[in-house]
C-alpha cells in the first residue's frame, strides 16, 4: 500500500508521522500554515475553513470549503487542500504577490480587522467564488446599492449566496463589510488556475490503511471490503464527513483504536429516481443531495438551508445523522414524515427497515455490529402539503428544541393521509401518530387543526433542559400545527 500522502497547494507533503486522530487543522499548524485557526473546535466558527477538491455536481471538479477541525487528515490520503495562503499567487521565490479576488475585496472593503477568523472567511467564500452554477444578474438584485435580494434570499448582483458564509462567525465588523466584499466579487478569470481545475477530475478517493502505534485510520476501497472488515473489527468507530466523531475527539478527547472511514464507498454515493422511489446514498453530504435533487423533494429542500450551516452540510451525511442515533437530529423528522426505509448492508447482504421501526432508544437502534446504512429511499408519490419547522434559539447553525415535519394529502378539503415527524420531543426522533389518527379522514378546517394541535401538544415526552422547557416544547408542537394550517389556506385564497 502506498504511504499517505496529502497535496496542500499544490505540492504533495505524507501524513506520517501524524497520529491517526490527528486532524487536518493541526496537520496544517505544524506546517507552518498558520492562517487555519482553531476557534470552537466545534464546526461551528469557520475559522478553520479550508478548500477541497472534490467530484463536482456541474463540473468534473468543486471547491469544498470544509471545516478543517473536524476532519482527520488521514481522511484526506489522495486528496488536494487548499489554504488562504494558496489563495494569492506567488512570485518566483514563492512570496505571495498578488492577492487573490476574494481577498482583494475583503481587505479594501474592511472585512477584516483583528484578522483572527478572516482566513476562514475567505476560503469560504472562495468556495462560492468557485461554485459554477453563479450567475451574475444584470443589475443590483434589490433595484437599489446591490446589497442583496429584496425578498430576503440573500444572493447578490453577482450571484453570491450569502449562506455560502453560514458557518463562519467574527466579532469585530458587524458583517457588513464581509457582505460588501462577498457581493462585489466577479467572475473568476479565464485563466484563474482554481477555476480551471473544476474542468479536470477530482482526485480518486484511495484506499488507505495509516497506522501509528496502536491505533489506525482505514479506508476499504469497496463496500464488500467495509463490510468485511467491520466484522473483523467490530468495535472499529465507523466515519463519514466526521461532524460528530470530530467534536468527540477535541472536545472530549476520545480516540479509537480503529475508525473505518466509508465517505468515498461507490456504493454509498448513489442517488437513483425510480418508479416509486428515491434511493439517496449514505455517504453523499447534505450538499450534494441538495444541489442533485433540486428541489425534487420539497420537504428536503426546506430541511437543507436550516440544517447547520454550508460549512457543515458539505461534509455531513445522512447516514451519519441517522447512525448517531441522535433524538434531536433534524433529518429524522423529515425523513419519518416521507416514510422513509434504510436500506442496511453487512457481511450476509441486505435488509430493508421502515425508519419507524429503527430506533429503539436513545442513541439506539436496530442496525447489528458490522452493519452500515447503506441508502435511504424515500416512497413515490410525494405528498403535497410538507413543512418543516425547526425551533431554535438562533435561526441557522444551532441545534433544535423541536423540529417538526408535515406531510399531508389533502384531496376535495379533506385529509386523506398525514405523516408527522417529531425530533427533541422525547428519547428518539418518533412519529405524531396519535395527531396523524385525529387529523386523517377529517376535513382540513380551522376546526380540526386545532383539535389536532391539541393532541400534537401531548405527544412524545418533552423534558426541561437548557434549550427549553417541556412546557415550551408542547405550545411549539401544537403551534406549529396551526402554522401549518394557516400557511395552506393562504396559498388557497391567493
Amino acid at each position: 500500500m502506498v504511504a499517505a500522502r496529502i497535496t496542500v497547494n499544490g505540492k504533495e507533503t505524507p501524513i506520517s508521522p501524524a497520529a491517526p486522530h490527528t486532524t487536518v487543522l493541526d496537520f496544517l499548524r505544524e506546517r507552518g500554515l498558520t492562517g487555519t485557526k482553531e476557534g470552537c473546535a466545534e464546526g461551528e466558527c469557520g475559522a478553520c475553513s479550508v478548500l477541497v477538491a472534490r467530484p463536482g455536481v456541474h463540473r468534473p471538479t468543486d471547491w469544498v470549503a470544509v471545516n478543517a477541525c473536524l476532519v482527520p487528515v488521514a481522511a484526506l490520503d489522495g486528496q488536494e487542500v487548499v489554504t488562504s495562503e494558496g489563495l494569492a499567487t506567488a512570485d518566483a521565490s514563492g512570496t505571495p504577490a498578488v492577492l487573490h479576488p476574494v481577498q482583494e475585496e475583503m481587505a479594501v472593503r474592511g472585512g477584516s480587522q483583528c484578522g483572527y477568523c478572516t482566513p476562514g472567511f475567505i476560503c469560504s467564500m472562495a468556495s462560492e467564488y468557485y461554485r459554477p452554477d453563479r450567475c451574475a444578474h444584470a443589475g443590483p438584485a434589490d433595484g437599489s446599492d446591490g446589497s442583496g435580494d429584496s425578498d430576503g434570499s440573500e444572493h447578490g448582483p453577482n450571484g453570491f449566496d450569502l449562506h455560502a458564509l453560514s458557518g463562519n462567525l467574527c466579532r469585530c465588523t458587524g458583517y457588513r463589510p464581509i457582505r460588501d466584499a462577498a457581493f462585489a466579487v466577479g467572475m473568476p478569470a479565464e485563466d484563474d488556475p482554481l477555476a480551471r481545475r473544476r474542468e479536470q477530475s477530482a482526485p480518486p478517493p484511495v484506499a488507505t490503511r495509516y497506522t501509528q502505534d496502536d491505533s489506525a485510520f482505514l479506508r476499504p476501497g469497496s463496500l464488500a471490503d467495509a463490510v468485511r472488515l467491520l466484522r473483523e473489527r467490530p468495535e472499529a468507530v465507523v466515519v463519514a464527513g466526521s461532524t460528530d466523531w470530530g467534536v468527540e475527539v477535541n472536545i472530549r478527547s476520545r480516540r479509537a483504536g480503529c475508525v473505518v472511514a466509508v465517505d468515498r464507498l461507490p456504493e454509498l454515493r448513489t442517488l437513483h429516481t425510480g418508479s416509486d422511489h428515491i434511493e439517496i446514498g449514505a455517504a453523499q453530504t447534505l450538499t450534494e443531495i441538495e444541489r442533485r435533487l433540486d428541489g425534487a423533494v420539497p420537504l428536503l429542500a426546506e430541511l437543507f438551508p436550516q440544517f447547520a450551516s454550508r460549512l457543515i452540510r458539505n461534509s455531513a451525511t445522512l447516514g451519519g445523522n441517522l447512525g448517531t442515533g441522535s433524538p434531536i437530529g433534524d433529518s429524522p423528522p423529515v425523513l419519518l414524515a416521507l416514510e422513509a426505509t434504510l436500506v442496511l448492508a453487512d457481511a450476509d447482504g441486505e435488509r430493508e427497515v421502515p425508519l419507524s421501526d429503527y430506533f429503539t432508544g436513545y442513541r439506539q437502534s436496530v442496525r447489528r455490529p458490522g452493519e452500515l446504512i447503506r441508502a435511504v429511499r424515500v416512497p413515490l408519490p410525494l405528498s403535497p402539503v410538507t413543512a418543516f419547522h425547526k425551533i431554535a434559539k438562533r435561526r441557522f447553525d444551532d441545534i433544535s428544541s423541536v423540529a417538526v415535519a408535515f406531510a399531508l394529502d389533502i384531496e376535495d378539503g379533506t385529509v386523506r393521509k398525514a405523516r408527522i415527524g417529531l425530533g427533541g420531543v422525547a428519547a428518539t426522533p418518533v412519529r405524531a401518530l396519535a395527531t396523524e389518527a385525529a387529523l386523517e379522514g377529517r376535513p382540513w378546517t380551522a376546526q380540526t387543526a386545532e383539535a389536532a394541535a391539541r393532541v400534537l401538544r401531548t405527544e412524545g415526552t418533552p423534558m426541561d433542559d437548557h434549550r427549553a422547557s417541556a412546557g415550551y416544547r408542547s405550545a411549539m408542537l401544537g403551534q406549529s400545527l396551526l402554522k401549518l394550517y394557516a400557511r395552506t389556506t393562504e396559498a388557497v385564497s391567493s
